[in-house]
């Protein structure tokens, strides 16, 4: 039930929707009063979400800061977080993997310099209706094409959300004592959730971020004044992220 929930809640969060209701208000409301509000409230949700130093400033407080590599010691095995990797029906002969790859390539980097000794890749399938390759299995035929050994790698297909993904997790590090030391690797939008599920599930890890979508400031035309219908489009996900965090807070979850 809460995973259908958080499809929809996903759904409703879409600035793009919040845009569209208020335009049709704004056609169909008898008052005029309200039907004025209801523009001025579109036009202002565009103009602010589609600024690009505005979205980024929002990137760049939300996200947690990335652990600089020369200061990664060894770890015994690195917990990577899937939601990165898609199946397509009509080119099924290949892995498709979206932004969000650095979730697995940076550990890769890591274990190439000798900073990690296993994986533990943990997510299911993100489909409601339709049965797929779980992701972490998708992300194992990646690492073992990189070169990765497949006894370096292990796997759980049963998550569903971040929650799972830590519980499942704790049930792997008390399977596995010789894990001492642990490395939760997931986006940078998404190491806040994360992090606070794993401390509640009784994982104690470090936090390496990846994916970053906030970037250095830029005091330039093209960022403080012109319309990017990318950063619009980017709020989306850090308004679901923000709202799933707070849910995990209300739930107990994290």
């Amino acid at each position: 039930m809460f995973f259908l929930l958080s499809k929809t809640l996903h759904f409703l969060l879409m600035p793009y929707i919040w845009v569209l209701l208020l335009m049709f208000l704004a056609l169909f409301l008898r008052s005029q009063k309200w039907r004025r509000i209801s523009l001025i409230s579109s036009l202002v949700i565009l103009v602010v979400l589609s600024n690009p130093f505005l979205s980024n400033e929002a990137w760049r407080a939300w996200e947690v800061e990335p652990m600089p590599v020369k200061d990664v010691v060894d770890y015994d095995v690195a917990v990577i977080l899937t939601g990165v990797t898609s199946y397509r029906e009509d080119v099924p002969d290949r892995i498709h993997t979206s932004k969000g790859a650095d979730r697995f390539l940076h550990p890769l980097m890591l274990y190439r310099m000798g900073k990690i000794k296993k994986f533990f890749v943990t997510g299911g399938s993100g489909y409601i209706l339709k049965d797929r390759i779980p992701e972490a299995d998708q992300i194992k035929k990646i690492l073992v094409l990189a070169g990765v050994p497949a006894t370096d790698i292990i796997t759980e297909s049963s998550s569903r959300n971040t929650r799972e993904n830590a519980q499942h997790t704790a049930d792997q590090l008390r399977n596995h004592p010789e894990w001492k030391k642990v490395l939760l690797v997931t986006s940078a939008f998404h190491m806040r959730r994360a992090a606070a599920c794993f401390k509640k599930a009784g994982v104690k890890a470090d936090s390496f971020t990846a994916d970053f979508y906030g970037y250095e400031r830029r005091f330039t035309p093209d960022e403080l004044i012109i319309p990017n219908i990318a950063a619009f489009s980017s709020w989306h996900l850090l308004i679901h992220e923000v709202s799933g965090f707070l849910i995990y807070k209300l739930l107990g979850y994290c």
